[in-house]
């Protein structure tokens, strides 16, 4: 079934981002993003071994003892996982029918001649190797966040008081960003948070201030100088935090901090990014699974395709018990095969949408899925409509029972409308979406 699902996409594969209408028809250096762990990395022809975080001791053991080198190695997703496949495949074949070989000194004497070894992604079975490590590490991560999100059993102290805060890790979160104005980020985009709690806190056991990681004599200097010199917030350019936060692992090779310095600022006059009098905001409408009617309100939208498609989301996650994550990949699957005029049920293609909508109606398959194993892949945590706007209304099962505590939105700094507009993360995931494309 997998094989034939993989033949099946690469067929009528979409090959660009797709994009609903805006408007009805009627109207420098690359962070390690390793999870925390103390998993060793061994020598791809040796038995030498190093911890994790010692990496460049092993790669000046290779390059030194095997002339070999790995192109991009601070892209590669899991080292250890890569190492232990070209080791393997080492032993199968030899060397040079992997590896681009490099003659040194090729105009001097032979006996000062060497030959160094080059594994890079040039070569097919290594960039697909690069590729599914990345994959399967953005799918652990995803799984490692919503493990977070469900978690009750949380418990913690707050860093710069008393209070003790357990259940959801967004309670301790929220209070020190609204009672002390030390912010990390929402806590849906963070992911590894104990971890990253406790990187906090032995920083200010050691009286380190966390933005400028000046060290200081006493609690109450280093608390004094935090207060007075705005110095509430971690340090940005500090690789050290970028593996607790979602958006490094999105796009392969590249920091937030690349995606943020990829903007339009060189094609836009600097006069008009001051001037916003001309913005017009457009209400968000929803669109339908299966045809073009859109709504303005989610409930519209949920109504409409209940009665006229015989498709109930909420009843589906509710009898399936899907997660957030899930439900966003079931949508995009379910938006893929509707494109595709291909019923979604029963896998039979048909010649236009209208044929498609026809069969699901008359073969009663609109609340029919198939196997998990077919929908629930990481492909599809990537929308099918970039600016599909029925994603932004999905929510956990327990989300609607959960009332009992007021959770503030931290709004983006407006007081630089010029800075907002390069810095946003809207304009950021527009422009990672561009640059896929």
């Amino acid at each position: 079934m997998a094989a034939s699902d993989r033949s099946r996409d690469d067929q009528d594969s979409i090959l660009e981002p797709l994009c609903f209408p805006e408007h009805p028809p009627s109207c420098s250096i690359t962070p390690s993003l390793q999870p925390p762990g103390g998993e060793l990395l061994v020598c791809l022809f040796c038995s030498e071994s190093v911890p994790l975080q010692q990496t460049d001791v092993l790669l000046k053991h290779l390059l030194l003892q095997h002339k070999m080198v790995i192109a991009d190695v601070k892209l590669v997703a899991d080292l250890p996982k890569y190492a232990s496949y070209w080791r393997g495949r080492f032993l199968e074949q030899p060397l040079t029918d992997f590896c681009s070989v490099i003659k040194t000194n090729s105009s001097g004497p032979v006996e000062k001649q060497e030959h160094y070894f080059l594994l890079c992604d040039v070569l097919p079975e290594d960039r697909a190797l690069r590729e599914k490590l990345q994959q399967n590490r953005l799918e652990e991560v995803l799984e490692q966040q919503q493990q977070e999100r469900d978690d009750s059993s949380f418990s913690r102290l707050c860093m710069f008081c008393s209070d003790e805060f357990s259940g959801n890790r967004s309670s301790l979160l929220n209070h020190m960003a609204r009672e002390h104005s030390f912010s990390i980020g929402l806590p849906d985009n963070i992911v590894y948070c104990e971890q990253f709690l406790d990187t906090l806190q032995s920083k200010l056991d050691d009286l380190q201030c966390l933005y400028c990681e000046k060290t200081f004599r006493d609690k109450t200097t280093l608390k004094d100088h935090m207060r007075k010199k705005a110095h509430r917030r971690i340090n940005a350019s500090n690789r050290l935090y970028d593996r607790f936060y979602v958006i490094n692992y999105l796009e392969l090779g590249k920091t937030w901090e690349e995606v943020q310095s990829e903007d339009d600022r060189d094609l836009v006059d600097e006069e008009e990014q001051d001037d916003w009098s001309d913005w017009r905001a457009h209400p968000v409408s929803a669109v339908c699974l299966f045809c073009d009617h859109q709504s303005e309100t989610m409930e519209q939208i949920y109504t409409h395709m209940k009665d006229a498609h015989g498709f109930d989301l909420h009843n589906l996650r509710t009898e399936l018990n899907l997660r957030f994550y899930q439900q966003v990949k079931l949508v995009n699957f379910i938006r893929r095969e509707i494109h595709q005029s291909r019923c979604y049920g029963c896998q039979q293609k048909f010649e236009s949408r209208d044929d498609v909508i026809r069969h699901l109606e008359a073969a009663g398959h609109a609340m029919t899925l198939p196997e998990a194993s077919t929908w629930n892949q990481p492909q599809y945590y990537f929308p099918t409509y970039e600016n599909d706007a029925l994603l932004c209304t999905l929510s956990d099962h327990d989300d609607e029972t959960d009332h009992g505590e007021d959770v503030p939105v931290i709004a983006e700094d407006v007081s630089d409308l010029r800075a907002l507009r390069r810095t946003s993360v809207l304009n950021q995931l527009l422009k990672n979406r561009s640059s896929c494309s």
